[in-house]
């Protein structure tokens, strides 16, 4: 199955959603779902740093569904947002906590970045979009040691179900050259990772 956020031009996060009013509707609802599941799972400013995230994953998700790309400023704004997340959570020792932060977003975004390459000397085409690695290394920001796999294990678990489900409806073959936006299922998996690492504290060990 080919996973590829395949890149498009940068302008397409400024076009127009060629989407109809239910679906936008459909978002927006979501949108504040997330948002308020957010806050109820964490109080106070964590809990908005959450709901940032929250609407930060949900548009990687649209976007990377729709136009298979993970816009770099929303990578970027969400590795941003994820070090004022660490320090914030740690603000006794804010140095160690963003140097923990970094780590685990170098080593996650370091494991995508030779799945990335492995699959494409492999397979001799891209499997793991760029955009992919980086949202990686975002979300490595945010998760703890801990749950970083259960996150990855999510996103991968949920693509592989929706693929293999999408292709029983359709009545079409399994196929290793099919295309799908992981970077959707990756982005929906970190925030609801985030919202389960956070409202679960007492059963994991500090990250």
């Amino acid at each position: 199955m080919h996973v590829s956020s395949t890149r498009k031009p940068r302008s397409l996060l400024n076009s127009r959603l060629d989407v109809s009013w239910p679906s936008i509707l459909a978002i927006g609802l979501v949108a504040v779902m997330m948002a308020l599941i957010s806050l109820a799972s964490v109080p106070q400013t964590v809990g908005w740093l959450g709901v940032g995230l929250a609407e930060l994953m949900l548009a990687i998700a649209v976007i990377d569904w729709r136009h298979f790309i993970i816009p770099d400023r929303l990578n970027a704004t969400a590795f941003v947002l994820g070090l004022v997340h660490a320090w914030w959570q740690d603000p006794q020792d804010p140095v160690v906590a963003l140097a923990t932060a970094l780590a685990r977003g170098a080593v996650l975004a370091a494991i995508f970045w030779a799945l990335r390459l492995g699959y494409q000397r492999m397979r001799g085409r891209e499997g793991l979009g760029f955009g992919d690695v980086k949202l990686a290394g975002a979300a490595g920001m945010w998760l703890g040691w801990p749950v970083l796999p259960l996150a990855v294990e999510l996103a991968a678990v949920s693509a592989l179900i929706f693929y293999g489900l999408r292709q029983v409806i359709q009545k079409e073959p399994l196929s290793a050259t099919n295309r799908l936006p992981f970077g959707a299922f990756l982005a929906l998996a970190v925030w609801l990772t985030w919202v389960f690492e956070n409202t679960s504290e007492p059963l994991l060990c500090c990250p």
